[in-house]
């Protein structure tokens, strides 16, 4: 099942409008679901509403939120998120790290009080767009992830992403989780029926299984490296320190798992870096072209699967769905529940033909 991209945006705007959101916000938070979607990152697409309204139902979260800026000099900002999601206040976050950037060459805002926000390579490549270095990270919600040698969690899926304008189109962009897969990846599978690859996570007891439902009601997602190394335990640390320490937020590591009477108290941070302090930006986009493109020459070991860097899988899904965008028959079944439940308008529909839109 397929639909276009302005279809799949508005449905979710709809959603979000019935539980609350003005309709500025619900557009750019669906923008924003959207756009992973489009791009291939269906953990952190439309498929988000599901959980969001798990989360709403058992804890408040503000969709009429209004984020603030709590502090701020001619390079940085803090703001406050006035505990509602993530999506409207990192957007602002973002802009407004590049519009200091600007100004005088970095810019660095961070974010407390707020909730998830989607996909992070969509903010990087803001920076990246306006010809900046961007970067940015946030802590999550959920625990489920063991330190390494540690017998419970301390972590969630803590992810950053990096990117930098390279050639106009082609920027390099860089999203990844700390652990082997976005925890949204698993919580799909159970969604569709499916069953996970081996390697993603473990049961309660840490023994690996495939059944997503285990992962997902006491077990562990499996850190990047295996659960023995200390890869991903470092960045998830990095993380963690740069999006909650650093803004104030609540730590994942707090016992009550909470410093705010409502909302989930998310931190992020965004940080977005002119090329131009350091040398001439035409010339650094140029050599970060050139050495994306030394990449891809490399010759492959499968001659059908070419070398690709970071920002070229999910562009080349987004080129195929200009035409459609799919949603699987479990997620079309459940978000029709919380359309229905929310009063919110039913959009998707089974589309027999579809014309290309131009987002992407």
């Amino acid at each position: 099942m397929k639909h276009d991209y302005d279809t799949h945006r508005a449905q979710a705007s709809a959603i979000f409008r019935a539980w609350g959101m003005p309709a500025e916000k619900a557009a750019i938070s669906a923008e924003i679901l959207a756009w992973a979607d489009l791009h291939g990152l269906e953990s952190h697409g439309i498929a988000l509403l599901v959980e969001y309204n798990e989360r709403r139902q058992n804890r408040p979260i503000n969709f009429a939120s209004v984020p603030r800026i709590v502090r701020e000099t001619p390079i940085s900002a803090l703001m406050d998120g006035d505990g509602g999601l993530g999506h409207h206040p990192a957007d602002q976050a973002m802009r407004l790290a590049i519009g200091k950037a600007k100004a005088a060459g970095v810019g660095i805002v961070s974010v407390r009080n707020s909730g998830h926000f989607g996909a992070l390579g969509y903010y990087t490549t803001m920076a990246a767009d306006a010809g900046l270095i961007g970067i940015c990270t946030t802590s999550v919600f959920g625990v489920r992830v063991s330190p390494t040698g540690g017998a419970e969690a301390r972590f969630g899926t803590d992810p950053w992403s990096f990117a930098a304008p390279a050639e106009p189109g082609r920027p390099f962009v860089l999203d990844m989780a700390t652990t082997t897969v976005a925890s949204g990846k698993v919580r799909n599978k159970i969604v569709e029926g499916q069953q996970m690859p081996d390697d993603w996570g473990m049961d309660a007891d840490g023994i690996p299984t495939r059944d997503p439902n285990k992962v997902m009601q006491g077990g562990f997602l499996a850190p990047l490296g295996g659960s023995a190394g200390y890869k991903g335990y470092g960045l998830a640390a990095m993380v963690n320190i740069l999006s909650s320490c650093l803004s104030g937020s609540t730590l994942i590591t707090d016992p009550m798992h909470s410093r705010q009477s409502w909302g989930l108290d998310v931190g992020h941070f965004f940080m977005a870096l002119d090329p131009g302090l350091f040398r001439d930006t035409e010339d650094f986009r140029n050599d970060v072209a050139r050495f994306c493109d030394d990449l891809r020459a490399t010759p492959a070991v499968v001659p059908d699967r070419p070398v690709m860097v970071a920002g070229d899988p999910e562009r080349k899904v987004a080129a195929q769905r200009r035409s459609g965008i799919p949603i699987g028959p479990g997620l079309h079944k459940r978000l029709h529940a919380i359309a229905a439940d929310s009063g919110a308008e039913w959009l998707l529909q089974t589309v027999d033909s579809l014309q290309p839109t131009a987002h992407g």
